[in-house]
């Protein structure tokens, strides 16, 4: 919805200004630039990426549309079932949970958390290495490491669509000004033409240079901050369970250990202390009367 709301913004105050100072939107549309500019662009686009890139920035469109996926009631519930595990542990040792961490879907305590389940990305960053501490093979500093490269990985993953469609906005004014080149040349080579007939020519190929500006900056470019922002929040999440994950391998309490992941989210949609402790205090109720 924010996007379309964003297009809407920038529609209507470009067009919308240029019809309130007189102008008029009939020598705007021009088709044949738009057919250069845009097939320029996704020629461009295809040639500059692999299958990989390609593949990734098209399947990453359809998840534009979620603007709060990882929002404060997310974080609540992750915690709470991080705090969960975390006393489970404590109370049963490690094997305590290896059940619930071989079948997940059909464990209740991840039951109790949908939102948490209902999201790949988490279940599969705090399985894998719950199921490293059930081992007991690897020392903290060792997964510390491991989570760290995983991490890594993944923002290096994540970016790669938003770098693709960030170069073909940052391309898109360019293939304006060989829109408006081809237009002038059209225009210069009408040697029959009255001044009249050159200057609607001349306008229309100018037309190429503002439609790719506009294209590229107010249409292509934010769909790749979009791209970028919404990796951030994952990593975010994925840098909440580290430090929680780690805080219980140095041996902290899970109250502790929660609020280390607490400390690790933006400020926007950090739950408050109090608030989080309340709400641990109701997840601890609930394990003891598990």
């Amino acid at each position: 919805m924010l996007i379309l709301i964003g297009y809407l913004v920038v529609l209507i105050t470009v067009f919308g200004g240029f019809v309130l100072a007189g102008g008029h939107l009939g020598p705007l549309f021009q088709p044949t630039e738009l057919l250069m500019i845009g097939g320029g662009g996704l020629g461009a686009f295809i040639a500059a990426n692999n299958g990989k890139a390609l593949k990734a920035s098209f399947r990453i469109l359809p998840r534009l549309r979620r603007s709060k996926k990882y929002d404060k009631a997310l974080y609540m519930e992750l915690m709470a079932l991080q705090y969960k595990i975390l006393a489970k542990i404590r109370r049963d040792g490690m094997l305590g949970i290896e059940r619930d961490i071989d079948n997940p879907q059909e464990s209740a305590l991840f039951n109790e958390h949908p939102k948490v389940l209902a999201d790949p990305t988490i279940m599969t960053f705090l399985t894998d290495y719950l199921r490293l501490m059930v081992s007991g093979s690897m020392d903290p500093m060792e997964i510390d490491e491991l989570m760290l490269h995983e991490i890594e990985a993944f923002e290096q993953e994540a970016h790669i669509p938003a770098d693709a469609i960030h170069k073909v906005g940052d391309a898109m004014p360019a293939f304006g000004i060989v829109a408006a080149v081809m237009g002038v040349v059209k225009a210069l080579s009408a040697t029959a033409a009255d001044p009249d007939q050159m200057g609607v020519m001349i306008a229309h190929a100018l037309v190429g240079t503002f439609l790719g500006i506009l294209l590229g900056y107010g249409f292509i470019l934010p769909l790749s901050s979009r791209i970028e922002r919404q990796a951030k929040e994952v990593e975010k999440v994925l840098q909440c369970m580290r430090v929680t994950l780690l805080a219980s391998l140095h041996g902290y309490a899970p109250q502790l250990a929660v609020e280390f992941g607490r400390k690790a989210l933006h400020s926007q949609e950090r739950p408050g202390f109090s608030e989080l402790e309340e709400y641990v205090r109701e997840s601890k109720a609930g394990v003891g009367s598990a």
